[in-house]
């Protein structure tokens, strides 16, 4: 197994843990016996995997830092909309540009599209990479037993597309993504979504990497405030997982709040760029 995979498959199931045991203010030594490591191993995989100790990873994604981070992302947010980032977005050191389908392309549904696909191990669980000509076209993690749901999924959202199993097409994409992000390297989203998604799914790509903004703030930013229930709706069909960062977006109130495949694994997304800001 490879070994980072199996580094974020601990600690899903240490913060899994935690979330279900909450009330009983677990310890490090509790969580470490359920997991099956010493608490000094448990701890240096930690450490190593998210580059903090598990204690302070845990303050970063409580309700109160989360609420400190709402009030200032949303001027942090401001100042990305002033300064003219309403296209392209920026991931780490990757620039990402985004193509959408046009009309006739999206009443097709991929008719005379090519897309290869591939399952591909990374820093936080498995996931299907799809890649057309023009860009990336979907990225999704995989929970255990999900990767025939997944693959449905993504052939019914292009099902007129021609569908192509090709690790290789998208292995450079996802390297530049999770093993060498300052590559350096441009990045092409290929979106295909209704007019209000792909508004809301460039919004996204505004949210600097550390902060959080509510759905409310979302929807002000486009210019729908009393349509946050709808932002949410569009937040939750992003078909471009962690590029296209529907992770920093929790509930007002400070709640991380859900998200496609699993809270555990949308806290450790968030948890390590909020841990990695940090440092």
């Amino acid at each position: 197994m490879n070994v980072v995979r199996s580094d974020f498959q601990l600690v899903e199931k240490a913060l899994l843990y935690l979330e279900e045991n909450a009330a009983a203010q677990p310890s490090l030594d509790d969580v470490a016996e359920y997991i099956g490591l010493s608490p000094y191993h448990f701890q240096r995989l930690f450490k190593r995997w998210a580059g903090v100790s598990p204690k302070r990873f845990l303050q970063y994604l409580t309700v109160e830092h989360a609420k400190v981070l709402l009030r200032k992302s949303a001027s942090v947010l401001d100042t990305a909309y002033t300064v003219g980032l309403s296209g392209p977005g920026r991931l780490h050191d990757l620039f990402i540009s985004v193509e959408a389908v046009t009309p006739g392309e999206f009443k097709s549904r991929g008719r005379d599209i090519e897309i290869r696909y591939g399952i591909h191990s990374t820093t936080f669980g498995d996931c299907i990479a799809a890649v057309t000509d023009r860009g990336i076209c979907d990225l999704r993690f995989i929970n255990k037993g999900s990767r025939d749901k997944v693959l449905t999924e993504l052939a019914e959202n292009w099902e007129n597309a021609g569908m192509i199993e090709d690790p290789a097409a998208s292995k450079e994409i996802l390297e530049s993504v999770f093993t060498h992000p300052q590559s350096g390297k441009q990045l092409n989203i290929f979106l295909r979504g209704t007019n209000f998604q792909i508004k809301v799914w460039k919004a996204l790509l505004e949210i600097p990497e550390g902060s959080v903004v509510s759905y409310g703030d979302l929807a002000e930013r486009i210019n729908v405030p009393a349509s946050a229930r709808a932002v949410g709706n569009a937040v939750g069909q992003n078909p471009i997982g962690y590029l296209i960062p529907c992770h920093r977006v929790i509930r007002s109130s400070g709640e991380l709040g859900g998200f496609r495949t699993g809270t555990a694994r949308k806290k450790t997304i968030l948890g390590r760029e909020l841990a990695r800001q940090h440092r």
